[in-house]
């Protein structure tokens, strides 16, 4: 569909001319030759961009430009101003303006102008769809257990110190990120704070320390410009560590320091600068007997561990499985437009008996995987057939008696879906234990995680 144009101008000539150019690049364009036109023209379509001549016959196009903003918040506008009017350009630009272009204008500069404020639109638009997955808004389904209401209750008093540093332990697979983004929510609940997910594992040895921390021009030899690293990203929201266990020793020793201080320096760099970021670290690892074996500071298991936060199992709050359940059925319903599809008696049955080894990942993976493999508006969760004695967390479960059931049943399916949908398939039959599956199906862990959809 073509992007809708306003084209506010009472030069016929020019006016014409403008939009018989920006029409061959695909643009649906409507002109209007006066303030009045314009209004009537905004009150039957919202334009994506509108061109605003500055000297209309009846009123100031820049007058006029608190108004267009507010009929159409999402219109990025190009300003027309007379030649060698900087003033007017910047009192355009400071009033909401996109952009602006001076008269005697080239056809060619006016049709660059417009497509870039287009892009800078849509760009905006996904950073903005970002910034809502990023900052902690998503929906969580409030627990059934006790075990899990005190986990909440505890985050609640921690959000008012959004300084402190909080270190979530569990297993795999628990719900540690999205504890740390509901902590996030509950400390930062303006919007706007950034939310910044590390998985601290995917994190190349030689880079870690400039991911993390920045570089400055000429650290090492690819670096071409200064880059701030995600600490300073973080300014002002989250930091969430995950897999905080995999940073190098090296990299530990900068962290306590910025965990005291809030002060660090980039790679190569001898300027100290400051984040007020709070770090959220999260493990699934034995920090203690790393610490024992002298892969982890102890110190900085002190100081991470201000507020401690041990996550229980999802067998060890069976209250809370159907609860999950049903709000991830809601939640993936709507994702992947099956309007309507149920739990049936069958899949509750089969949801209560299983020991879940993968907690509550798997417990999404299977919702998803029986919405997009049963075709019935009632779900049976197939994939638990014979689950009534759930295996054990250290032993895999059983083979299902047709190995190629799960590639070749329903309709065929792109070849992307097949290698996510494998890799979670593989990652549950290995009870979780993400560095092993990685390893079995020959993959790079950072590969491994693009393949569940977590990797950039």
């Amino acid at each position: 569909m073509s992007p809708p144009l306003l084209f506010v101008d009472d030069d016929r000539a020019f006016s014409s001319l403008a939009a018989a150019a920006l029409q061959r690049e695909g643009y649906a364009v409507t002109l209007a030759r006066s303030l009045h036109e314009a209004r009537a023209a905004l009150a039957r379509l919202t334009p994506a961009l509108v061109v605003l001549d500055r000297r209309l016959p009846d009123g100031d196009g820049l007058t006029f430009l608190p108004e267009l903003k507010a009929q159409a918040p999402g219109a990025a506008v190009v300003m027309v101003t007379a030649y060698g009017d900087i003033a007017s350009a910047v009192d355009a630009v400071r009033a909401g303006a996109a952009d602006y272009v001076a008269k005697p204008v080239e056809l060619a500069d006016l049709v660059l102008r417009v497509r870039r404020a287009l892009d800078t639109g849509r760009l905006k638009e996904r950073l903005a769809a970002a910034e809502a997955e990023l900052s902690g808004k998503r929906r969580l389904i409030p627990p059934a257990s006790a075990a899990m209401q005190r986990v909440l209750a505890a985050l609640e008093r921690i959000a008012a110190s959004p300084r402190s540093a909080v270190l979530l332990l569990g297993e795999t697979g628990a719900g540690k990120e999205m504890l740390a983004r509901h902590l996030h929510a509950l400390s930062f609940p303006t919007e706007g704070a950034p939310f910044v997910h590390v998985n601290c594992a995917a994190l190349p040895d030689q880079t870690v320390e400039s991911e993390l921390f920045g570089h400055e021009k000429g650290a090492f030899t690819d670096a071409r410009t200064t880059r701030r690293g995600l600490v300073e990203v973080a300014h002002g929201g989250t930091l969430f560590l995950d897999e905080v266990g995999e940073l190098p020793l090296g990299l530990q020793a900068k962290l306590l320091t910025f965990l005291d201080s809030g002060r660090f320096r980039r790679l190569g760099g001898t300027q100290e600068h400051s984040s007020g970021a709070r770090i959220v670290a999260a493990t699934n690892r034995d920090l203690p007997a790393l610490m024992a074996r002298g892969e982890f500071r102890e110190d900085l298991w002190f100081r991470l561990s201000v507020f401690r936060i041990d996550i229980p199992p999802l067998r060890e709050r069976h209250e809370d499985i159907l609860p999950l359940a049903e709000g991830m059925l809601l939640d993936l319903r709507r994702e992947l437009g099956r309007k309507e599809a149920t739990l049936g008696p069958r899949a509750r049955a089969r949801l209560a008996a299983y020991a879940f080894p993968g907690n509550v990942r798997e417990l999404h993976n299977i919702i998803e995987r029986a919405l997009v493999m049963e075709a019935g508006p009632e779900l049976e969760l197939e994939l638990l057939h014979g689950g009534g004695a759930a295996p054990s967390v250290s032993a895999p479960a059983p083979a299902p008696a047709d190995p190629d059931a799960f590639l070749l049943s329903g309709p065929p399916r792109a070849l992307e879906d097949v290698e996510r949908l494998y890799t979670r398939w593989a990652l549950e039959r290995l009870g979780g234990r993400r560095m092993e599956a990685a390893k079995v199906l020959g993959l790079s862990y950072p590969t491994f995680l693009k393949r569940l959809g977590e990797g950039g």
